[in-house]
């Protein structure tokens, strides 16, 4: 009995190991690619923002879309109503920002209330059957993130590639207020961050992705969308099914200037993981796993090596090795990740000083908190999301509910 506990013990410290050497091959790969690189592939693109409500640093996110060093694109902003918050704003910004814009148009489209898929899906949808013909790309963007002016360059250049069919930034929460739950926010989007790279593995981001036109309707997705809850899953699953990969883009990290609460912390965790358990079933088992893997590691070992040093046996020092193995693990990947985000954010780093302290210090509390979001996400079929609730009865079938939003 005791050899199989040996065993299962350095398999254990293995694995530690050897995702330190992962996270280690993202960290190079994510400083490759952050240096800035002249691209002479500049095709037509049309950037969609959708937008519902204002977020605290909504007109510094869209300025920041407003000027993006790329010499063909145009901007258009999606709303449901003319009543919606945004829309005032976004008219204003366009009027008094339009002699120092870069894009070749600004529009503010009104898609109207959606149905059969999520209002996101509906305005996405909205827009894209308006684009010109000589519109080569689609780029998205939320309005809840802040970008370098490089970042639309940056996006499409991994397009000229045929083997590509869409490109992939990320968010990266920078925390208004440092309370506690904007803390835990940061350091667990950090923690998910920090797989993407050079990998089949990667997921686009609706927030931060770019497509060619004729990927976009070779693999259906207006019709796709149109009955579908996620935008960037259902992308990226039907990307993946004409056999081109997604390129993650590190220069094309968003920063997200978040505050939170709990109560909304837990909402927003919840609905993320609920829509990847229905769109994207191996990666949300994978997230299952691997949080209650390192929660039994590190807890379980603890707890193993005391009954084994209080009972005097001799395997007690490789016991104690294992929950060891797991918070030097857990903090040498928050070290990682948090210094060469440092680097790829530049003049943001001072905003980011408390996140980083937060998620290397309580690097062995965060995946406790994601397994606690990720089990919630196992039970119901119902998400509120930008104050509309839905319900999946499952990937292709959203119903909105009556007076929502």
């Amino acid at each position: 009995m005791s050899q199989y506990i040996n065993a299962i013990a350095v398999a254990a410290i293995t694995s530690q190991a050897l995702l330190v050497l992962v996270v280690f091959r993202n960290y190079r790969y994510v400083l490759a690619k952050r240096k800035p690189r002249q691209s002479l592939y500049h095709p037509p693109v049309t950037l969609i923002v959708p937008c519902k409500g204002l977020e605290k640093s909504f007109k510094k996110n869209v300025s920041s879309l407003l000027q993006q060093d790329y010499p063909d694109y145009r901007l258009w902003f999606v709303v449901e109503e003319t009543e919606d918050p945004a829309y005032q704003v976004l008219r204003r910004m366009k009027n008094s920002q339009i002699e120092r814009c870069t894009a070749r148009e600004i529009r503010i489209l009104v898609a109207g209330r959606g149905g059969s898929c999520s209002q996101k899906n509906h305005n996405l949808i909205y827009a894209y059957r308006r684009i010109p013909d000589d519109v080569q790309v689609l780029a998205f963007a939320d309005s809840d993130v802040c970008v370098r002016g490089d970042w639309l360059a940056r996006m499409v250049h991994p397009l000229r590639n045929c083997r590509v069919g869409a490109s992939t930034g990320y968010r990266w929460f920078i925390p208004q207020s440092n309370n506690l739950a904007s803390l835990a926010l940061s350091a667990m989007n950090a923690k998910v961050a920090q797989f993407l790279g050079n990998t089949h593995l990667n997921k686009a981001w609706g927030g931060s992705m770019a497509i060619k036109v004729d990927v976009f309707r070779k693999a259906a997705l207006e019709e796709i969308w149109s009955k579908s809850l996620s935008d960037d899953l259902s992308l990226s699953a039907a990307v993946k099914t004409l056999r081109r990969k997604i390129a993650f883009v590190p220069a094309a990290l968003a920063a997200s200037y978040e505050s939170t609460t709990w109560r909304n912390l837990f909402e927003f965790g919840r609905r993320q993981f609920l829509i990847t358990r229905v769109y994207a079933f191996g990666t949300w088992s994978l997230a299952l796993f691997s949080s209650l893997y390192s929660v039994l590691g590190l807890w379980g070992g603890t707890a193993a090596a005391v009954i084994s040093t209080s009972c005097g046996l001799r395997n007690a020092p490789l016991l104690a090795a294992v929950p060891a193995s797991f918070l030097a693990g857990q903090a040498v990947r928050a070290v990682m990740r948090q210094a060469v985000m440092a680097r790829i954010m530049g003049a943001r780093r001072e905003h980011m000083k408390a996140a980083a302290v937060a998620d290397v210090a309580g690097c062995w509390a965060w995946s406790a908190v994601l397994l606690l979001l990720v089990t919630a996400s196992s039970f119901g079929r119902t998400v509120k999301w930008r104050g509309i609730r839905y319900r999946l009865r499952g990937p292709w079938e959203v119903e909105r509910s009556p007076g929502a939003g």
